[in-house]
């Protein structure tokens, strides 16, 4: 499948975003994020971006206050995921002007757009910032 799921979450630990590509119940999806979380914010600067962790590779970044985590197989290639975390930070940088916390707390609809514009079932399948960010900009104008 590829991506299993996606969060952004805040220098504190809170999850700001979250998307799953496999189900897994709440208690699940709990107890691996505060796991995962836990363990990518204790790391350092000099350390890796990549993290085994279960079944799963973990691949993330920081920008600004936000690190964007993303669960894949191991079999993924981790260079090209951190390219999509690049690629999902720039394209809400075009969209928010220099993105934010507050931009994803406060339009969480639109940054779930913009993932179900770029991934589907857990594949990359936009990576156009101008495809993606058209419907949205649709949306703007009608509303």
């Amino acid at each position: 499948m590829g991506i299993r799921f996606i969060l952004m979450v805040n220098k504190q630990g809170q999850t700001r975003l979250a998307q799953y590509y496999e189900y897994l119940t709440l208690e699940e999806r709990r107890a691996l994020e505060a796991e995962i979380v836990r363990k990518c914010l204790t790391r350092t600067e000099h350390q890796c971006s990549f993290v085994e962790h279960r079944n799963y590779k973990i691949v993330y970044r920081r920008y600004a206050s936000l690190f964007f985590l993303v669960g894949v197989d191991n079999d993924e290639n981790e260079l090209a995921i951190l390219e999509f975390i690049h690629l999902l930070v720039e394209t809400m940088d075009r969209h928010f002007g220099n993105v934010c916390e507050l931009d994803i707390m406060f339009h969480l609809e639109k940054a779930h757009f913009m993932l179900e514009e770029m991934v589907m079932n857990g594949c990359i399948v936009e990576t156009n910032k101008s495809n993606v960010l058209a419907p949205i900009q649709l949306m703007d104008k009608a509303s």
